[in-house]
């Protein structure tokens, strides 16, 4: 994240360079970066001469090279934009001798999504040396929130920890789906506006009462009736909460859980985020756990979801139907 962050802050210093290679799975900083260079580097005028948008599916290396050789016209920069360039295959490795004599006035962009070029390669070799190599890995489940409160704040808003756990669960690990429905947020809240799970569910439709996090606090607060309601309501809306979503949500939980018992040093909020790899403002849910459910509990637990997990796949068992598996998963966290 922060070498992406310095490519974005080069960027709107206007420093530029001769080549780059924006790669990975997750697509949102590849779109972002390109995009920033395709509306920033030119003025308008510019573009009309000196700036080309090609897609891999349609074009071969020699007419990347073609392109990438002329000189601007009336500009400082010629910007080529290579898009879904993964589609080159394995030509694409045909650029690895021409990467060296792009000329200073060139900015060559290639947007190769979903996957990463071989890094034993000269072609990568050659770009990290000529210009800028960026891979955009997937966020961890865990650390969607994070980057949602972050992104919130770059903003200049501000948002709830549990709003941004509401729409790391429902949104899941895509920034780019994340990044839109916060931008229909902005469109509607004024500037600074607080982002509560209100606004959430009556904008982006997600419950603010019927989800995991509700569940977590109801069996942390050994509160057995509204974790009955919020199960008996996976179950009736099984497509929209699916068990196989739930199970994973429940199992980090309780799997930090087990880590927090075994901690030595529980006093420091500090220490114990940075050991259980969550934000410091949920370290009080584990501290409560931890007083509702002994350790060998929590162990017996954490074995459940692994076992009722295999079943919701089919594993030893035929197929059982959603709300059956909720019931079992509900008298599993009685433990």
């Amino acid at each position: 994240m922060k070498e992406i962050n310095a490519v974005l802050r080069d960027l709107k210093q206007r420093k530029f360079k001769k080549v780059y290679l924006l790669m990975g799975e997750e697509t949102y900083y590849i779109d972002k970066i390109s995009e920033y260079i395709a509306q920033h580097a030119l003025t308008e005028e510019e573009r009309a001469f000196n700036q080309v948008v090609l897609y891999g599916r349609d074009i071969e290396v020699d007419q990347i090279i073609s392109e990438s050789k002329r000189f601007p016209m009336m500009a400082e920069h010629q910007v080529v934009i290579i898009k879904e360039a993964q589609e080159l295959n394995k030509s694409i490795y045909n650029l690895d001798s021409f990467i060296p004599q792009l000329q200073e006035s060139t900015i060559l962009v290639l947007c190769y999504k979903y996957k990463s070029i071989d890094k034993r390669k000269a072609l990568y070799k050659n770009i990290k040396k000529e210009g800028v190599v960026i891979e955009s890995k997937p966020l961890y489940e865990d650390k969607v929130p994070g980057w949602i409160i972050e992104e919130v704040a770059r903003r200049g808003y501000r948002i709830e920890p549990k709003s941004a756990m509401l729409l790391a669960e429902f949104l899941g690990t895509s920034l780019g789906k994340i990044n839109n429905e916060l931008d229909k947020l902005c469109l509607i809240l004024p500037e600074g506006s607080l982002i509560t799970p209100a606004i959430i569910e009556e904008n982006i439709g997600i419950s603010k009462d019927f989800n995991s996090f509700e569940l977590q606090k109801a069996l942390i607060s050994r509160d057995q009736k509204k974790a009955f309601r919020i199960i008996n309501y996976y179950a009736q809306n099984s497509k929209e909460h699916p068990i196989l979503k739930t199970i994973p949500v429940l199992y980090n939980f309780f799997s930090k859980l087990l880590l927090f018992h075994g901690l030595k040093n529980k006093s420091s909020r500090n220490e114990v985020a940075s050991a259980l790899g969550i934000s410091p403002f949920f370290v009080k849910d584990f501290t409560l756990g931890a007083q509702a459910y002994s350790m060998k509990s929590v162990s017996a637990i954490v074995a459940s979801l692994r076992e009722l997990d295999l079943k919701a796949k089919g594993v030893g068992a035929q197929n059982l139907p959603a709300a059956e598996l909720y019931k079992e998963l509900l008298i599993k966290l009685r433990a």
